[in-house]
């Protein structure tokens, strides 16, 4: 688990970089990024009385993916060694609660947040818990969208030259395809799934 969040870390440091290079200096609002992707994930679960709705269980763990890349940015954001801090979230990330309604849960979690502009760790486990999604899970999701992101911006998306349709279906379900056909567990995972997402690419071309 250590070395999987530090190398979600250090992804997330690099892809901050990309964006702006002393992006630490320019304290973005991590905190409002994350409470708007709370707001964003409870519609995809579902709320709304006068109406029928299914939670829509993919797209919840996307948003709670998105969530996490904001809330690692905002630890990050005070410039605490990369192997220190990894020891903090493994210490409060615990995927458990005993709270039977999700939604409340993500109402305490996004209320901490607004309240502390912080990002909580804690809060954001008993979310995982609460749609089962695990570490392990989290962190293939992590690295898939991570990667997938600097794959769109080497291949012109800033330019608008990158086109998310490859042989008839979006970046995304490629990318799921091939993380599942990947070990997560390999050192060179984030490595070998820029690699496949390019021959891939190449090849829908």
């Amino acid at each position: 688990m250590q070395a999987q969040l530090r190398t979600m870390l250090e992804m997330q440091d690099l892809m901050n970089t990309r964006v702006h290079s002393d992006w630490r200096q320019q304290h973005f609002a991590w905190y409002r990024a994350i409470w708007v992707e709370c707001a964003e994930l409870l519609d995809h679960y579902g709320w709304k009385w006068w109406k029928q709705q299914a939670a829509d269980m993919d797209q919840v763990s996307l948003e709670l993916i998105d969530i996490w890349h904001f809330g690692l940015s905002a630890l990050l954001q005070n410039g605490a060694p990369l192997q220190a801090l990894a020891e903090q979230i493994g210490e409060q990330l615990v995927v458990a609660t005993d709270e039977e309604d999700f939604r409340l849960d993500l109402e305490r979690f996004a209320a901490h947040t607004l309240s502390s502009r912080s990002f909580d760790v804690a809060g954001f486990g008993r979310l995982l818990a609460g749609v089962e999604l695990g570490f392990e899970e989290l962190y293939r999701g992590y690295v898939g969208k991570n990667v997938l992101n600097f794959f769109r911006q080497d291949h012109g998306y800033l330019e608008g030259n990158y086109n998310k349709q490859w042989a008839g279906r979006e970046d995304n379900e490629h990318l799921v395809e091939i993380v599942q056909a990947l070990d997560s567990d390999s050192s060179t995972f984030k490595d070998d799934l820029y690699r496949a997402l390019a021959q891939r690419y190449r090849s829908a071309g």
